[in-house]
């Protein structure tokens, strides 16, 4: 994945001034949302002191930053709507992410809201009863280990946000994708796939919730989609990498 830098510019604007920056900073904002090289952006106001705004924007890189927004023709007009405001820049500073990073338990997670392990666990059982009766999927899984249920639900918990009990017993994301190294998944096999797991998790008392079913199939077709792309002759493997972590929102694109 690209490593992703984070700008953060600091102004000190006058009240009075206050609502010309936000509004020259909205109509700025649309050349931001077009870059290519813009991920995401936030202009945030202090609440002790009104007076401080923070704008975080997180470039695909500081090079595409520099040498591709700031040379494009996006950057004239968004240069045009802030240039009154230059002088009441405080700081304007480049930051790398760490690995201190996570999100509170405001809102729970997928595994928690799913019901936890016995949750998973009941979906695996109930969707291998599935395949091995399908003539469709039954022979990619002939040769079925009798704890590959098991395994597959703690992979599924660690992906939607419960422990990290997959990786410390099987490895990470790479020894998921050689599972399916040879074995030349087709299309029909994939949605065969899709659709079975939908019904084991009516079966096994999932959350039926447009939210969590939304976020639960997205999963399972990014997740397939990937099986059938690994399982092809001309797949190259991943590079090392944990375990994905599913939220209530979208992945980000895919680049091996």
């Amino acid at each position: 994945m690209t490593a992703h830098t984070i700008e953060y510019i600091r102004y000190r604007i006058p009240e009075q001034r206050s609502a010309d920056f936000l509004s020259a900073y909205t109509r700025a904002a649309a050349q931001l949302a077009a870059a290519p090289q813009c991920v995401d952006y936030e202009l945030t106001r202090c609440e002790e002191d009104p007076e401080h705004f923070v704008l975080r924007i997180t470039w695909t890189s500081t090079r595409d930053h520099l040498e591709g927004f700031r040379t494009s023709e996006r950057f004239p007009p968004f240069l045009a709507e802030i240039r009154p405001y230059v002088e009441d820049i405080e700081e304007m500073r480049h930051y790398d992410p760490t690995p201190v990073h996570g999100t509170g338990s405001a809102t729970p997670t997928l595994y928690d809201w799913a019901g936890g392990a016995e949750a998973f666990s009941r979906l695996t059982d109930a969707f291998y009863d599935k395949v091995l009766k399908d003539d469709l999927l039954a022979p990619l899984f002939q040769d079925l280990a009798p704890d590959h249920a098991a395994h597959v639900a703690l992979w599924l918990g660690e992906v939607f946000g419960g422990p990290a009990r997959y990786s410390e017993t099987q490895g990470g994301h790479g020894h998921m994708v050689a599972k399916h190294v040879g074995k030349h998944i087709t299309e029909p096999q994939r949605r065969r796939w899709v659709n079975l797991v939908q019904d084991a998790a009516d079966d096994a008392g999932l959350p039926t919730d447009a939210e969590f079913r939304s976020a639960f199939l997205a999963y399972v077709e990014w997740g397939t989609r990937l099986a059938v792309y690994f399982s092809g002759p001309n797949a190259r493997p991943p590079a090392e990498q944990p375990v994905p972590r599913w939220n209530w929102g979208a992945m980000s694109p895919y680049q091996g």
